[in-house]
């Protein structure tokens, strides 16, 4: 991760780039919460060297760089953005939980979004398995089920 979070007098400021922000093309986002590595990470483990922080889309500096593709496919104007944070000051009260715990909201965030796609993985999984097996069980192949093709 290169985008940094600097600390400055009673503000931060964010220098860096951010891909794939979800929703920064569309007109009603007005806020993109970013993480960067905070400077001071001397002797700081490394799990404990990032934060985040609120980033107002009109503050000074923020740029939509471009929209992303995914899968060969725009999904304009709402899709996934790349963005560009060029010097932009952040009052201090934006930051998150505080210094360092960038990863903690991470995981308390993404844990239960990742738990939500493998539970659905499964289920595909588990469906495409009985198809699978329902086919095995009708259709015939030299004159026996498939199923019973057995070695």
């Amino acid at each position: 991760m290169q985008l940094t979070i600097i600390e400055e007098g009673d503000n931060y400021i964010v220098n860096g780039r951010k891909w794939w922000s979800t929703g920064a093309g569309n007109p009603t986002c007005k806020f993109g919460i970013v993480m960067g590595k905070m400077a001071s990470t001397n002797g700081v483990p490394k799990h404990q060297q990032h934060s985040m922080i609120v980033v107002p889309f009109d503050t000074p500096g923020v740029k939509i760089v471009r929209m992303l593709q995914v899968f060969g496919y725009h999904d304009l104007p709402y899709g996934h953005g790349e963005l560009l944070f060029d010097q932009v000051r952040v009052p201090k009260q934006n930051l998150i939980l505080g210094e360092g715990r960038g990863f903690e909201i991470a995981q308390g965030r993404l844990g239960p979004g990742r738990i939500h796609h493998c539970m659905r993985a499964i289920g595909l999984a588990e469906r495409c398995l009985e198809y699978f097996v329902r086919r095995t069980l009708e259709r015939k192949t030299f004159g026996k089920r498939i199923i019973e093709h057995v070695s």
